[in-house]
């Protein structure tokens, strides 16, 4: 079966090596397209500042990666032996492996359960509420892109905060925290070439499965392809929210799935 991987291009390879070593006709087209802010001060100053915080937390593995470009070279985080008592929230798998690849320590990472079935900002939350008290401080490291407006990076939690990231900030300032927000990264929707439009027009009704890890990766997909009808299309997603995300778009096939690849690949054999 043709699967369509929708992640960042730093992103999509090892899920696409996995779904062709299952058999499947994998090819990678990113609907987000990711790179750094044009102001690298505020991170900087956030690394200034570390000690401040009681906790980080990363929404993505491209927050963390951004994120960790700017630290300073001797300073040590998110492990025992470091002078700086932080810990590292995380919603997914995805952002704990780029913390370990960024030499934390597991013990300093806090996330959701991986037996759960379910890795979101709400998961998370079920996790860590425990350890927000009042005058607990707290910075989320985020991704803003061309749709978000004014991003808040200093001090207050957005009023009209939304799902997710805002969620969260949301709950901890319900609890007593301090919240802070800093941006790490960029997103952009992706410039389609010829090819890659022929290929998600194809797509659209050819019986290939679209596979969505973020509702904005469905956005980008109808802002880059205007005017197509997707009632033929099937998609996977990861998370209710882009399921809402990609019915609202028109697919007419639209099934959730937990975000491993065992899962995703026993859905993708339902679908034969």
């Amino acid at each position: 079966m043709r699967v369509i991987v929708t992640r960042p291009q730093n992103e999509a390879p090892p899920w696409v090596q996995a779904l062709l070593d299952a058999g499947h006709a994998a090819s990678s087209l990113p609907l987000i397209s990711v790179g750094p802010v044009s102001a690298l001060q505020p991170l900087q100053d956030a690394w200034r500042r570390i000690a401040e915080w009681d906790a980080l937390m990363f929404v993505s593995r491209n927050a963390v990666e951004q994120f960790f470009k700017q630290k300073p070279p001797l300073t040590r985080i998110f492990t025992a032996q470091a002078a700086i008592k932080c810990r590292a929230f995380v919603p997914g798998p995805g952002s704990a492996a780029a913390l370990l690849a960024a030499g934390a320590d597991p013990e300093w990472i806090d996330g959701p359960d991986a037996v759960s079935g379910q890795w979101d900002s709400e998961a998370l939350w079920r996790r860590v509420q425990h350890l927000v008290v009042p005058g607990f401080r707290l910075l989320i490291v985020r991704g803003t892109s061309l749709t978000d407006g004014a991003v808040a990076e200093g001090h207050a939690v957005p009023a009209d905060a939304g799902v997710g990231r805002d969620w969260l900030a949301q709950q901890a300032v319900a609890a007593g925290a301090q919240v802070e927000f800093v941006v790490a990264y960029a997103r952009q929707a992706p410039v389609f070439d010829d090819g890659q439009k022929a290929m998600a027009q194809a797509a659209a009704h050819d019986g290939s499965v679209w596979l969505f890890s973020s509702s904005e990766a469905v956005a980008n997909l109808l802002r880059s392809v205007p005017g197509h009808t997707w009632q033929d299309a099937r998609a996977l997603v990861t998370h209710p929210r882009i399921g809402q995300a990609a019915r609202a778009a028109g697919f007419g096939h639209v099934q959730e799935v937990h975000p491993a690849l065992p899962a995703i690949l026993a859905s993708i054999e339902s679908l034969q």
